[in-house]
């Protein structure tokens, strides 16, 4: 199987319930994703998906995303897709770094690598654990009486999981925590999400004054020597989020201690394959794993779907549902309700071949470009 075309679209995806803030007040109205379709002289086409929270999540943007897809396409052409190793290791020898560029491109190939084997990417990446799996959905910076609205509103919809944004002023985060903890049931699980904007002395002082309430830490400050100091004063779990961006850096931190789950962001890292070899190792080491990404749709959510859903149930932490998190759709009317089965705070993978994602090319529009 060779690839003969890559074709790159452009799709914007508003968010369904208006402005996500996160912490430093920053936000942003919906995802912009960048859709890869790679064709094969096999007869089989694969799909991917990269969507970058904005510019000021990650190091990753729209524009960079899109020029450097357009700067790897090329290359791609005649290599075998299922060969996702060495298609990832030609990949980063053209482009140094710019993990977030490949991630759609890589993700189209296990795509296709699965379609071949006749089986879902979930079986591909090592096979399938249970049924489904359990999903979580954050609450944006506001207001405590509206983030408390916030989470009585997505407990209504199913979620026994909530994540709060904090990382601003610590007394009003207090608030926020408060607020949300005293509108949802006893048993929900908290995360308090910093997203890295808290300096070392908040990180210890929200601690102390939260001693008392049950929830999960993560990513408290942006260095990574700042977290090890924060995690010396803390009581509960940990879990890093933005400091995962390789294998290296996920051994540093299993080797200090200083962790008690990961999130793996399959952006960041650079699309499944690297996102898999991170998970895989957290498996061994017994370590907790939520894998999602920065964005995007159906095509987004079932990569991270599978590969969650090959993570053994004892270190599944949760993921995101994030085609519902937008208004936009690039499939048919129905589809990813039928296919996801989201329900009572948890999500099935597909069941189809690869990533079992039947993309609706009209509705992507014209590419932004097609070589080949």
């Amino acid at each position: 199987m060779k690839i003969t075309r890559v074709t790159l679209f452009a799709q914007s995806q508003p968010f369904r319930d208006g402005t996500y803030t996160c912490s430093g007040g920053r936000s942003a109205e919906g995802f912009e994703s960048s859709i890869a379709k790679i064709e094969t002289d096999a007869g089989l086409t694969g799909w991917g998906e990269m969507a970058p929270l904005g510019s000021f999540y990650d190091p990753s943007f729209l524009g960079g995303a899109r020029a450097g897809m357009k700067e790897l396409a090329p290359a791609l052409i005649g290599l075998d897709p299922a060969q996702v190793n060495a298609v990832n290791e030609r990949m980063d020898l053209l482009l140094n770094g710019h993990p977030y560029v490949k991630a759609a491109l890589d993700m189209a190939c296990w795509d296709l690598k699965a379609q071949q084997a006749g089986i879902p990417v979930a079986e591909a990446l090592g096979g399938r654990f249970g049924e489904r799996m359990a999903l979580y959905r954050s609450v944006p910076q506001a207001a405590p009486e509206a983030m408390a609205a916030r989470a009585k509103k997505y407990i209504a919809e199913g979620y026994r999981r909530i994540q709060v944004k904090v990382g601003l002023e610590v007394k009003d985060d207090i608030a926020r925590m408060e607020a949300v903890l005293d509108a949802v049931p006893a048993g929900t699980v908290i995360f308090a999400d910093a997203n890295a904007a808290w300096r070392q002395q908040q990180a210890i002082e929200f601690l102390r004054a939260t001693r008392d309430l049950d929830y999960t830490l993560e990513q408290p400050c942006a260095s990574y020597e700042a977290n090890l100091a924060v995690r010396r004063h803390c009581d509960r779990p940990l879990v890093l989020d933005e400091t995962i961006d390789g294998l290296n850096v996920f051994m540093r931190a299993w080797s200090d201690r200083l962790i008690d789950g990961i999130t793996i962001k399959v952006a960041r890292v650079g699309g499944v394959t690297k996102a898999k070899l991170i998970r895989d190792t957290a498996a061994t080491l017994g370590i907790g794993v939520t894998i999602e990404d920065t964005g995007g749709a159906e095509l987004n959510t079932a990569a991270t779907a599978h590969l969650m859903m090959s993570t053994p149930e004892g270190i599944r932490q949760h993921t995101c549902d994030f085609y519902n998190w937008v208004t936009t759709r690039h499939t048919r009317p129905g589809f990813a309700d039928k296919v996801f089965d989201t329900r009572d705070g948890s999500m099935a993978a597909p069941r189809g071949k690869g990533l079992g994602i039947e993309v609706d090319e009209p509705a992507l529009g014209q590419p932004f470009a097609v070589v080949g």
